[in-house]
């Protein structure tokens, strides 16, 4: 291993660079270049000529400079590797504050094609020589029909904190600040805060999990008032929004933003929700081998058996690079330029970012990946999913300019599971039986978390909301109510609906992201589809590459078309549950022939 550590060189020499603040004047000068040329022309949006000189210039400068260039993405980076340092934190908002007057005064280029008459736009989008940025202009277009004027959009944005961010900081601000003393393994009593009582609720100790959601309940009893007032004040702005744009449903706004259409969303949460047997049935698996007739609510995440088989990070690097060489060469390729250029930040350390991320900027940027290995399974897990965001984010540099650089939020963790599930596979491999009968638990409590767990919340959300815009308000037992009901939904008979879990959307965080959740069902059901169809042909890796690559160059739905697949179709949401129901089905057949139900 050559790198363990982050190499920020491609960026900056170090913290005292003198380029820094070089590189900081050719970023505000070409920024103001542009700026200053477009601002108070009209041609580019009559002439799909000018229009692709501007779009060539815009893209430029997105791709050379953005509005902060090296230095923001450094001193952000820099923060990432030392969360204490209060120079870096400093550097960072200093750069963040010149970052966002550029972006307030080049939104003008954005929001002026956004008004371009419908008439004229098929004109712009049928223009053979705008074709590199068709669906950019699209993305503009499809959104335009629901802007504001200039003003009326200011305004909005304007009242965006009063009237959701602070009532959502709120809730969450008084909730971490609560802890209760709780019992842990030794017998002890210690106190805990609130996010600690998250873990402690699957601990494999039953008096120590109960003990964190009797915590864990009565700090939820203590605010479910006021998350009450804040999630019917949140609720009432969407619906002032809505009207206001003319939106039709309650998600449809959220369809708009991350490129996907409505009916594809919808044949996704009918089909999961069709087979709410495979998570019902995970659940009477579980409650089986912990030996008791239901799971209490608090219980559904509590880990079977041990999984202590240490991976090193040699050893991680290695068994990743061979299930990656199996796949496709390109992969291991980007992997190993990746260490050899000390893109990969690996160990825990003082003041360090906790958790993983993999991280990009502009397209013309190296891609950075923090870790916090500590030679546990799911350090491997973190280590391929990063590695699949990092194989994605480099597959589409190849492919595509600045402004098709990204994924949709809809197929933002296709490449990461896929990576993962893969090497996952390995693992499974090289373990003995009992090993196996755990991780492969482990495996479905992620699976049935990530598809069927938010597909019912999506479907609480679009109940909470049509419900509120009948009614006008909605009391703590009502939420409560319509909560409970699409929770029982997915978890079936095997999870009792425990007094007090109908207060657990006091904390879910995700359902004042208005509908974001489908996302995380439709990324692991497109990972798993196509896990499918390459194990059945391996040669089809090839299209899988060809997706990877597309970024946001096209729609998700025409993306996967050029690929000969219909995500409009249930059949495309019932092949990648029928990878999750064939694990089920291999799990409870290993753990009968353990011996595990006598």
């Amino acid at each position: 291993m050559k790198q363990i550590a982050w190499n920020l060189k491609q960026l900056f020499d170090g913290d005292g660079d003198p380029r820094i603040e070089e590189k900081r004047k050719i970023v505000e000068q070409k920024s103001y270049a542009f700026i200053h040329k477009w601002r108070d022309r009209r041609d580019y949006l009559k002439d799909p000529a000018i229009l692709k000189q501007a779009l060539d210039e815009y893209e430029e400068w997105k791709r050379d400079y953005g509005s902060d260039g090296d230095e923001g993405y450094y001193f952000w980076l820099r923060t990432m590797q030392n969360q204490n340092d209060p120079n870096l934190k400093a550097r960072f908002n200093t750069i963040e504050n010149f970052s966002k007057k550029i972006e307030n005064d080049i939104q003008f280029f954005y929001l002026r094609i956004a008004k371009i008459p419908e008439k004229n736009q098929k004109t712009f989008l049928e223009y053979a020589v705008l074709k590199d940025y068709r669906h950019f202009l699209e993305r503009i277009f499809a959104e335009s029909k629901y802007l504001l004027s200039e003003p009326e959009e200011k305004i909005l944005n304007l009242k965006t904190p009063t009237s959701h961010s602070n009532w959502t900081k709120m809730t969450s601000s008084f909730l971490a600040k609560e802890d209760r003393k709780v019992i842990l393994k030794d017998g002890k009593k210690d106190t805990k805060t609130f996010s600690a009582l998250l873990s402690l609720m699957n601990s494999n100790d039953k008096k120590v999990r109960d003990s964190a959601a009797k915590a864990f309940n009565d700090i939820l009893k203590k605010y479910v008032d006021v998350a009450e007032i804040e999630i019917n004040s949140v609720l009432a702005n969407k619906k002032v929004d809505d009207e206001l744009r003319q939106i039709s449903r309650p998600d449809l706004s959220r369809h708009i933003s991350d490129d996907i259409d409505t009916e594809i969303v919808d044949a996704l949460i009918k089909t999961v929700s069709d087979r709410f047997d495979i998570s019902t049935r995970y659940y009477g698996l579980k409650a089986r081998l912990l030996k008791v007739k239901k799971l209490k609510y608090h219980e559904r995440n509590v880990e079977y058996g041990k999984i202590n088989k240490k991976y090193p990070y040699n050893k991680s690097i290695n068994l990743i690079y061979k299930v990656l060489k199996n796949l496709d060469r390109t992969f291991t390729d980007i992997l190993n330029g990746f260490i050899e250029n000390g893109q990969l930040d690996v160990y825990p350390g003082k003041g360090k970012a906790s958790g993983a991320f993999c991280a990009h900027h502009l397209i013309s940027q190296p891609t950075y990946i923090l870790l916090n290995h500590t030679d546990k399974l799911h350090d491997v897990l973190t280590l391929a999913h990063e590695l699949g965001h990092g194989i994605n984010n480099e597959l589409i540099k190849g492919k595509q300019n600045a402004l098709n650089f990204g994924t949709p939020i809809s197929t933002a963790e296709v490449a990461s599971t896929f990576m993962e599930d893969f090497v996952l596979q390995e693992i499974l491999k090289q373990a003995d039986d009992e090993l196996r009968l755990s991780i492969m638990m482990m495996k479905l409590n992620d699976d049935v978390s990530t598809i069927f767990r938010q597909v019912a919340c999506y479907q609480f959300e679009q109940e909470l909301h049509q419900e509120f815009r009948q009614r006008g308000y909605l009391s703590e037992d009502e939420i409560g109510k319509i909560f409970r009901k699409h929770m029982a939904a997915y978890m079936g008979d095997y999870v009792e609906q425990s007094p007090d879990s109908e207060n657990w959307w006091v904390y879910w965080s995700h359902i004042r992201s208005f509908f974001y959740v489908y996302a995380y069902a439709s990324g692991l059901l497109i990972s798993k589809s196509l896990q499918n169809t390459v194990r059945e042909n391996p040669g089809f890796i090839k299209k899988v590459k060809e997706f990877l690559s597309a970024g946001l160059s096209d729609s998700p739905k025409n993306i996967f078309k050029k690929l000969g697949i219909d995500i409009t179709d249930k059949e495309f949401w019932n092949k990648g549950l029928a990878e999750v129901e064939t694990l089920l089905q291999k799990t409870t057949r290993l753990a009968e022939k353990l011996g595990k139900f006598r």
